[in-house]
């Protein structure tokens, strides 16, 4: 992307960069406390959410994966753009033909995900039942993921509010767009950022 040297050459990234690691931290968490609440461990199954197409909204979160990407090596590095490349060109052919299509994140080598620590806010809060409440529009609850259901929907429910984490993503995202003089709004998967590397 066009901005990306003219943040570099600032310095303006890593102090965000910093932040956002310590929210990401407090995600998991509340992650890991909802977990222990349902005895509940995701270990991987046949409707893996790596295989769901998620978009990612925020500029951070881009630069915190290419942080992650440009740590591996380049021939790996090499052998993973290229699927992205690949997912990209079959997701627009499918798209443009208004198919339906199941690839699974080019992150994910035998089922983990190579840049883990790196993922973003959805990956890290997927899959558990939830709840949101925004100015406006009142509480709305999420269910878990089939996954999670087929093991725990009987269970007592576990208060995850992920409100503060949005508000808390969103107020330093606007944050950094501001300092790095970024305007626009953000929209990309996976496969789209590792490409735009």
């Amino acid at each position: 992307m066009f901005f990306i040297k003219k943040i570099e050459d600032q310095s303006i990234l890593p102090p965000f960069l910093d932040k956002l690691k310590s929210l990401f931290s407090a995600m998991d968490k509340k992650y890991s406390e909802a977990e222990n609440f349902y005895n509940f461990k995701c270990t991987g199954c046949t409707d893996n959410c790596c295989f769901t197409r998620f978009y990612h909204h925020t500029f951070l979160e881009y630069f915190f994966i290419l942080q992650g990407f440009s740590s591996l090596e380049d021939s790996f590095r090499a052998k993973i753009a290229k699927k992205a490349s690949e997912d990209c060109a079959k997701r627009k052919d499918a798209d443009s033909k208004s198919e339906k299509i199941r690839l699974l994140c080019p992150l994910n080598i035998d089922g983990l995900c190579i840049l883990y620590d790196y993922r973003p806010m959805i990956c890290r809060l997927h899959g558990i039942p939830h709840e949101l409440n925004m100015p406006g529009t009142g509480v709305t609850y999420g269910s878990g993921c089939n996954f999670f259901d087929n093991k725990c929907k009987q269970k007592e429910y576990f208060k995850f509010d992920r409100t503060p984490f949005y508000i808390q993503m969103a107020r330093l995202e606007n944050e950094f767009k501001q300092a790095a003089d970024i305007n626009g709004k953000f929209k990309m998967t996976i496969a789209q950022i590792i490409t735009d590397f």
